[in-house]
């Protein structure tokens, strides 16, 4: 388990089990308990926030079985609406227009190719941020380790999963945004009194790792403030989802978008893009009359 993970399941027991389940000794919380918990929280929270209020429950309780101090796991089997469920609005993904804003606000900023290449390419901001110039050849960028928050430090470790290993082609617009990138980043580099060499395409100002924190407050949120999108709830994700809704609009198969994304599975994909997968192929059957020579 990764330190951000750990942090996040740790907030979720003192925010939400602890209150409502830390009265009660383990052999006496119920089934009728959990669906409960679960009836509660999705009156105020998104599904994939009750989804992720299950996971430590059901882990706790799981292990609780294997040292035999309860004879049930009374949170196997009852997991909440998970994120298949969801409304298609929890996927936010940014329209043309709003693309345009975006991009616009971004030119001239230091990380301008950050925003450009996370739109035409689809990775995470920890594959970004992990990036090095030596995974850029032939045109295709590589994904080999992704940048992790340690024991609060900042450090590099393997991507999301094993499909997360993958190499995404450049387009133009992506190549020429890295091109330029480059271009000034040799400048910044030589300006600099000192300056870690680490071959990172988005470090920070002296060459070092750069701290997701730092990037969304101090520099994507004043650009979308710039764009007049600071209301809309995009967080540097959005540009991930816009990635891949624009896919979808252009009628590509959901298994090419998994491998774009790095999905663990192609069902992953389905259930976060089921809204825009509904059409595609929806004219298809109609092709069989001439086909059939009906």
């Amino acid at each position: 388990m990764t330190y951000s993970t750990y942090k996040r399941y740790s907030g979720i027991v003192g925010k939400h089990l602890k209150p409502a389940l830390g009265h009660r000794k383990l052999k006496d919380v119920t089934r009728v308990e959990v669906r409960k918990l679960y009836a509660v929280k999705s009156e105020t929270l998104s599904p994939r926030s009750v989804d992720y209020i299950h996971i430590p429950l059901q882990k706790a309780f799981s292990q609780a079985v294997r040292d035999d101090l309860i004879p049930r796991n009374v949170a196997a089997g009852e997991r909440p609406h998970s994120t298949r469920h969801a409304s298609p609005d929890r996927v936010k993904a940014l329209s043309p227009a709003q693309v345009r804003a975006l991009l616009d606000a971004a030119r001239g900023t230091r990380n301008e190719a950050l925003y450009v290449v996370a739109l035409h390419t689809g990775l995470r901001q920890s594959e970004l941020l992990g990036l090095k110039w030596s995974d850029l050849d032939g045109g295709k960028v590589s994904v080999r380790r992704a940048l992790k928050i340690a024991d609060h430090r900042l450090d590099f470790g393997p991507p999301k999963n094993k499909a997360s290993r993958r190499s995404v082609r450049l387009n133009r617009t992506a190549a020429a945004a890295l091109h330029a990138h480059r271009t000034r980043q040799n400048e910044e580099r030589i300006a600099a009194p000192e300056w870690w060499d680490g071959d990172l395409v988005f470090p920070n100002r002296v060459g070092k790792p750069m701290d997701p924190n730092n990037l969304y407050h101090r520099e994507f949120k004043p650009i979308l403030k710039r764009a007049g999108l600071a209301e809309h709830g995009f967080t540097f994700h959005a540009l991930r989802h816009t990635f891949a809704t624009a896919l979808f609009a252009r009628g590509e198969h959901p298994k090419k978008v998994q491998s774009l994304l790095g999905h663990s599975s192609i069902t992953q994909t389905m259930d976060t893009y089921s809204h825009f997968i509904d059409d595609i192929g929806g004219d298809a059957v109609d092709g069989l009359d001439d086909a059939f020579g009906l």
